[in-house]
């Protein structure tokens, strides 16, 4: 049975027809009775070439999934190898556009903001496949900030990335030190997170941990922004939807608030010096009281601190208020030039529905697997962070409290804005309000206006 014609014209053989319909059994669909789609010249299928093939992705530094992942999957497709390139957080979303626009872009790239790629044709266009694999079974609030309409606004539109696991982020407390200060749960309020970092302090234990010289302290910074915030408008902003704002009161009373902890002494006082790898160490090795990080952290903080180490959601600024969090797809995205983009979707589709895949996907970053409800979820130890991760991961959706990442925003504001302004708040430098004003400046040149 022959497969498909690629944008240069190698015909490709395939796997057997069982083969591909156990996979789409997963799926909870049968595209296979649907006549092909074409996604920009190339004829969309949903089975796997039985040739050999090498499949590259372009991915970030620190987050080890992706190897994992390729490992399983040459170990069940051996015609299918990986070739993966790994560069910053802040390096790889600058140059995201330049990797894709070249004459051998990567077939799979983590892409957190999608900026100018759909506008300049860099990005696969995933509506074939969403139709095929039959992804309309899945949440459509997991898939919406991964969309983009043609004007250039997320949230809606057709889908262009999918998610390597799906994201809460939250904070970390040492027991050890939490005991040693009397604490005996988390705090359920800011006001009571704050009495708790006054008595750290007072004690000598450090009450944050946490860095910015790559701008991983916005963590932090988002984190409070997002109890004082209002929600729609924060997504708005993020979205790029005409007219939204960055500077609002809650977003300025929220970026305050982490001046005043500055001025109190709650961070690290080389935090400008810290970067992420570093402050995650430093506290797998018993320094801070706190550290606000993600759910993909869990793992290597339950490895280092045991039993001596819990994880729960950002407090709200009210006792009772909802929950709100961070929390994102880790999300890629397939290439408009890609050579191989039946195998590389198949990929994609794959770790959402392989129960391997999926179990891969909780243990190595703590996050959900993402795609239809309906599969088994992957076991967990009882008691375990990923346990707990998993459980805020479903309070954030049943608050509906899930905000994305400030940071993908656009293209440039990670590096051009938000990490120099981050590191003049958190050392005392501007007032959240200057933090504020000038991060929307930023987007409003970048955007046009």
């Amino acid at each position: 049975m022959r497969l498909h014609t690629s944008r240069r014209g190698h015909s490709r053989t395939v796997v057997g027809a069982a083969v591909a319909f156990a996979m789409l059994g997963l799926a909870g669909c049968a595209p296979g009775a649907a006549a092909p789609e074409e996604n920009d010249g190339v004829e969309v299928s949903t089975e796997l070439t039985d040739e050999e093939v090498v499949l590259t992705i372009a991915d970030e530094t620190g987050f080890p999934v992706t190897d994992a992942l390729t490992e399983e999957f040459t170990r069940q497709y051996p015609n299918v190898t990986f070739e993966i390139t790994r560069d910053t957080f802040q390096n790889l979303t600058a140059n995201a556009p330049r990797l894709l626009a070249g004459e051998n872009p990567p077939d799979l790239i983590r892409l957190p903001t999608i900026g100018d790629t759909v506008k300049d044709g860099l990005l696969a266009n995933l509506d074939p496949y969403f139709d095929a694999y039959g992804w309309d079974a899945w949440p459509a609030s997991q898939l919406s900030p991964l969309r983009m309409t043609e004007e250039g606004v997320r949230g809606s539109g057709s889908l262009y990335q999918l998610g390597l696991g799906y994201s809460v982020t939250g904070v970390y407390m040492n027991l050890v030190l939490a005991e040693s200060l009397g604490i005996e749960e988390p705090p359920a309020t800011i006001a009571e997170m704050e009495e708790m970092m006054e008595a750290a302090k007072a004690a000598g234990i450090l009450p944050i941990m946490a860095g910015d010289s790559d701008g991983v302290v916005n963590f932090v910074v988002q984190a409070l922004m997002n109890q004082y915030a209002d929600q729609d408008e924060f997504l708005s902003w993020m979205f790029n939807e005409p007219g939204a704002t960055y500077a609002t009161e809650g977003n300025i009373q929220g970026a305050e608030k982490v001046r005043e902890w500055a001025d109190a002494g709650y961070f690290p006082s080389d935090i400008n010096a810290i970067d992420y790898f570093t402050f995650v160490t430093r506290f797998s090795e018993g320094e801070g009281l706190f550290t606000f990080n993600g759910n993909w952290a869990a793992a290597g903080y339950q490895e280092a601190l045991g039993d001596d180490v819990t994880f729960f959601l950002a407090p709200p600024a009210n006792e009772g208020d909802r929950f709100i969090a961070m929390g994102a797809a880790n999300s890629f995205s397939v290439a408009a030039g890609s050579d191989n983009l039946n195998e590389i979707v198949f990929f994609l589709n794959w770790i959402h529905t392989n129960p391997e895949a999926r179990q891969i996907i909780v243990d190595i970053t703590g996050a959900s697997p993402g795609g239809d409800p309906s599969l088994p979820l992957p076991t967990v130890e009882p008691g375990s962070l990923i346990e707990k991760a998993l459980e805020m991961s479903a309070q954030i959706g049943e608050d509906n409290g899930q905000v994305d990442f400030m940071a993908n925003t656009t293209a440039g504001i990670y590096a051009g804005s938000i990490i120099p302004e981050s590191q003049l708040l958190v050392t005392s430098q501007i007032t959240g309000r200057e933090f504020v004003e000038r991060v929307q400046a930023f987007y409003e040149q970048e955007i046009g206006g």
